[in-house]
């Protein structure tokens, strides 16, 4: 088996209807013949994509362990269409959802960055609602930002920020991962509050592993530590990385990343 050509087109799917449809990018590796592996499915971080590091190595890590690899892009990120401006969680949630039931696996391990912790948690509570839980295999969290609009933006926003939604409808943020500022909108703060998590008992009925850098200048460690308060009926297990930032990206914390979806595979 080999992994699908990174210059290669990628498939697309098409979400939502009329003014509100997008195509939706994404990268499909097939399990290893008969392979019975849960199927990994990747959800990426705010403004990150596909092609990131991290990502690439799950691709890479499934092929060698024969099990299915899912990768796509949010609308408004990397290869899918849409205006970034227009996401929200629940939109973005929405694609996910959209590929989830397109490739349709029988079971998955969820790999979630930043953003795409929250959205994995999002994701488990919809498939439970549908009676569909049993299909998640396992969670593994990385720098996990569930709530970050109303736990971590709202209540540092500056005068200027707060007049800038208020005028604009959004505000610019300065980052240090790429030239362009962060864009955060009014409409991502206010759908956010309706996408809390960590509200109540998060229930996943599956293991969760949450790897957190203790250095991370953007998702406290504290954060994840209140996010495992609220996982009390879970088998959780919790990586702080002392000198780790937000990304995870170097060598060291692959290798801590893909340990930790070998045990959702083995488990």
């Amino acid at each position: 088996m080999s992994s699908p050509n990174p210059n290669a087109e990628p498939d697309y799917l098409d979400v939502g209807t009329g003014v509100e449809s997008r195509r939706i990018a994404m990268r499909l590796l097939a399990a290893e013949g008969s392979a019975s592996l849960p199927s990994l499915v990747w959800l990426g971080g705010y403004r990150s994509d596909m092609a990131g590091t991290k990502a690439v190595e799950l691709e890479r890590h499934a092929e060698k362990t024969g099990a299915a690899c899912i990768r796509f892009d949010y609308s408004g990120h990397g290869a899918s269409g849409g205006a970034f401006t227009d996401g929200t969680i629940s939109r973005w949630l929405e694609e996910s959802l959209a590929v989830v039931d397109h490739v349709n696996p029988d079971r998955m391990v969820l790999v979630g960055s930043s953003m795409g912790g929250w959205i994995a948690l999002r994701l488990i509570a919809e498939l439970r609602a549908r009676g569909e839980g049993a299909r998640i295999a396992g969670v593994v969290l990385i720098a996990p930002a569930p709530d970050f609009t109303s736990e971590l933006i709202e209540p540092n926003l500056t005068d200027a920020e707060r007049a800038s939604l208020a005028k604009r409808g959004y505000f610019e943020e300065p980052t240090p991962y790429g030239p362009d500022p962060n864009i955060y909108t009014a409409r991502l703060i206010e759908d956010g509050r309706q996408n809390r998590v960590l509200t109540g008992i998060i229930e996943t009925g599956c293991p969760v592993h949450i790897l957190q850098g203790m250095q991370d200048p953007d998702v406290p460690y504290g954060h994840a530590l209140k996010l495992m308060e609220h996982l009390p009926s879970d088998d959780v297990v919790m990586t702080l990385i002392r000198d780790g930032d937000h990304r995870l990206s170097r060598p060291e914390d692959i290798e801590r990343i893909l340990a930790a979806v070998d045990g959702m595979l083995v488990g």
